[in-house]
């Protein structure tokens, strides 16, 4: 899986999602875009958004326990690194997608590669 946060901001295309206010501090949404599930959180006031897919068996990742920048998977235990999608913790090896997340105006933006 791929880091997008990393790309050029040239390469990115951001799309807007929702208003700040409709995602308070400690809290998640979840959103599909172009066929990606993705889940966005806001943790002590900084957005950060991966794809809600577990690279062990594919499934959702996005409504497990986060503890500091963690989330685990609430199947199988593999913990996942919310800032980058790096894979922490077996059973999973791979990352998951991440995503650059910003807020223009009041509105929450997502970054997807252009095409």
């Amino acid at each position: 899986m791929f880091n997008y946060t990393t790309l050029d901001p040239m390469q990115v295309e951001y799309m807007e999602i929702a208003p700040l206010e409709q995602l308070p501090d400690g809290e998640r949404i979840f959103i599909e875009v172009e066929g990606r599930s993705i889940v966005i959180f806001n943790l002590a006031g900084k957005l950060f958004a991966i794809g809600d897919v577990c690279s062990h068996d594919s499934g959702p990742v996005g409504d497990g326990d986060i503890e500091k920048f963690e989330i685990i998977c609430p199947r199988h235990g593999a913990h996942f690194d919310i800032r980058s999608g790096k894979a922490t913790a077996l059973p999973a090896v791979q990352d998951i997608p991440s995503y650059p997340v910003r807020v223009v105006g009041g509105m929450i933006e997502i970054g997807l590669p252009k095409k």
